[in-house]
């Protein structure tokens, strides 16, 4: 265990926990968490960013001199649907850009509760759609999300899966959540241990989300999806999160599907800690380990 998660995890416990389970106020929650991004998430030295459209969504673009490959990321956020942003996750991907050679991209899909589902799902399935329609091919692309991002990603090549449409070249996903019915044993199991997600208040977001929409269905809990036939699968999740099940019931599913997929759960790590890659070595760690996945895939499959 590195001195810096020592901590990071009791200042998390202390300070953002009680934030996000005291604050009630969707703009408020968006604002902080703008905010702290910008103060404590760097990209590396000469990141260049521009909004563009891709299909129709507003999306940061990503890129920097590290740009080698004609490749391209394309990951979606998290923050519960209700908050978080392409710039408040804009350094970390930065970062992984830089470390497999490409560009990203992050669209800006609409939020919860003013944009319930499945407005954020038709936002990425458009944002897919652009990015062929760029010119990208899809064995070029590798989707990514956490979170509800990780949500988001999941539904969507569960649906790519279902139409029969070109596949990309592999997906990840940071601490995933995949099932908003919440029956997995960790997320009551680890409600004391999780040093960042307070349950009771991911209930509150995902009501805000579901806007009395059935939380069984496949598009919002992937967990219930057939990946028969998907792409390879990466995902990580730390061993005391309230979404650790999430991680483990779907791969579970994916490998009796025959997915390839892999699964790091690792030890005491908070909720997304790539996000802290700036002061914290397993986020930096992690990046490296995905970037070894992603960059073979890319070859494999023919990017350029």
């Amino acid at each position: 265990m590195s001195w810096q998660k020592s901590v990071l995890n009791p200042w998390l416990r202390w300070t953002e926990r009680p934030h996000m389970a005291r604050v009630q106020d969707p703009e408020k929650l968006r604002r902080s968490f703008e905010n702290k991004a910008r103060l404590f998430f760097h990209g590396p030295r000469g990141t260049t960013k521009d909004w563009t459209d891709c299909g129709g969504v507003k999306s940061l673009h990503l890129s920097g001199p590290w740009v080698t490959d004609g490749s391209v990321l394309l990951y979606f956020h998290g923050g519960g649907y209700v908050f978080g942003s392409p710039q408040t996750h804009a350094a970390m991907l930065a970062q992984l850009a830089a470390r497999v050679g490409v560009e990203a991209v992050l669209p800006q899909y609409p939020l919860s509760p003013e944009h319930p589902f499945p407005a954020a799902f038709n936002a990425a399935r458009a944002a897919y759609s652009g990015l062929l329609e760029q010119g990208y091919r899809a064995d070029q692309i590798v989707m990514g999300g956490d979170s509800a991002g990780g949500n988001l990603v999941l539904a969507l090549l569960a649906q790519l899966v279902q139409e029969g449409a070109d596949l990309p070249a592999g997906v990840f996903a940071f601490s995933p959540l995949t099932d908003l019915t919440y029956s997995g044993a960790s997320f009551s199991v680890n409600a004391a241990r999780d040093v960042v997600l307070p349950a009771e208040r991911a209930l509150d977001m995902m009501q805000m989300f579901l806007n009395a929409q059935d939380p069984s269905d496949p598009l919002i809990s992937p967990v219930q999806a057939d990946f028969t036939g998907a792409c390879p699968v990466w995902m990580c999740v730390g061993d005391t999160e309230i979404l650790l099940d999430d991680t483990r019931r779907i791969v579970s599913a994916m490998r009796r599907q025959g997915v390839d997929v892999q699964m790091h759960i690792e030890r005491d790590l908070p909720h997304v800690w790539p996000l802290f890659h700036n002061i914290l070595p397993e986020g930096r760690a992690t990046l490296d380990q995905l970037a070894g996945w992603i960059k073979p895939l890319l070859r494999l499959q023919g990017g350029n």
